[in-house]
């Protein structure tokens, strides 16, 4: 889930077929494979735990897969700890976690409050640690980010593109989630360059199942609200949730909805005929699961990844899947090949998983 230092995209045509409901894609970058240094010299199998926050809907699970893939292709020894949205848990999986001495952990979302505390602890015990999409306050943990706030400014940018610069507007949000709070600062910023855009109704929720539970929200919202033309839901759980409340309601014409994030069954959502789910903008999640470990692998190997490593997003229109005939995540990198690899975190010794 859904600012910054750019960095660039390898264009490139080779691509990985999805696996599961996303694809998991890369392309290998035009550059010698040189020596690879300790410990991925195979002098040592590194072991790396994945601590979860969030594990709900085909972001997170095509996240899981390029965590997966990448680390095969490094020879890691992954172990994966799902909290389920439970915030003490996750800090107990933590403790799990450096318990069994890993060289490394990634920390997959997560609350600021639980994780800050839970991180610094394995850095006290000498554990190389990356976080995604949780700020955990520490000069020592590389943020893997999306560029969060790039993703909400292409999504507003194609509302106001799509329905001036002046309309009624329903938001979904959920504070205390790092990536929706940055999120959130930019349609703060957009309200106030544009005065003519009204949130008249803000609500959201990540009880489980996620878009179920918005939905029955999104439904009283339109009953109370029937004036409003746009939908900002930067999650693309959330815009699941408001699209089953709106074709409900009968306003799929009404109104049009603006994401965060994309999957295989996003795309069929916006391009079901008549689908008021106009456009998103996202990254692959599978190549930010990878570019996860391997920011985490130069920190193993002694290298720098950065205290920011971001993956730059893509904004996708549903008339863009209509009219390039897209419809799952496999076709979406062809088409579009600055989705199936960021060229982040790739030294040359690096080693990306088989394509």
């Amino acid at each position: 889930m859904n600012g910054i230092t750019r960095r660039g995209l390898l264009a490139g045509a080779a691509l990985t077929a999805a696996l599961g409901a996303v694809g998991t894609l890369g392309i290998a970058p035009a550059l010698a494979q040189s020596a690879a240094p300790a410990p991925f010299d195979g002098s040592k199998k590194p072991r790396v735990a994945l601590v979860r926050y969030l594990s709900t809907g085909d972001f997170f699970q095509a996240y899981l897969s390029g965590v997966q893939r990448q680390a095969e292709a490094l020879g890691i020894d992954l172990r994966v700890f799902d909290s389920r949205q439970d915030a003490a848990l996750q800090a107990d999986m933590m403790d799990q976690a450096i318990g069994l001495g890993v060289d490394g952990i990634v920390v997959q979302h997560g609350l600021t409050e639980s994780m800050k505390p839970a991180v610094q602890r394995a850095v006290d015990a000498g554990i190389k640690v990356v976080a995604f999409d949780v700020n955990v306050e520490n000069d020592a943990v590389p943020q893997i980010e999306q560029s969060d706030r790039d993703l909400a400014r292409l999504a507003l940018e194609q509302a106001i593109k799509d329905n001036g610069d002046s309309f009624e507007a329903g938001y979904v949000y959920v504070a205390g989630i790092a990536p929706l709070d940055r999120r959130d600062e930019t349609w703060a910023e957009f309200k106030k360059k544009n005065a003519g855009i009204k949130e008249v109704a803000r609500f959201g929720t990540m009880d489980n199942p996620i878009a179920n539970s918005v939905a029955n929200q999104a439904s009283a919202v339109l009953r109370a609200n029937p004036t409003i033309q746009v939908m900002f839901a930067p999650y693309d759980e959330f815009a699941k949730g408001v699209k089953i409340a709106v074709d409900e309601a009968g306003m799929s014409g009404d109104i049009k909805i603006y994401s965060a994030d994309i999957s295989t069954a996003d795309i069929a959502a916006m391009r079901e005929p008549g689908s008021a789910w106009a456009a998103t903008a996202a990254t692959n999640p599978a190549v930010v699961g990878e570019v996860s470990v391997r920011a985490l692998a130069m920190m193993l190997a002694g290298e720098d990844p950065g205290h920011q490593v971001i993956v730059p997003p893509t904004l996708i229109t549903q008339e863009q899947l209509n009219s390039e005939n897209i419809s799952n995540m496999e076709e979406l990198a062809k088409k579009l090949p600055q989705f199936a690899h960021a060229d982040v975190a790739v030294p040359g010794w690096m080693k990306l998983p088989a394509r």
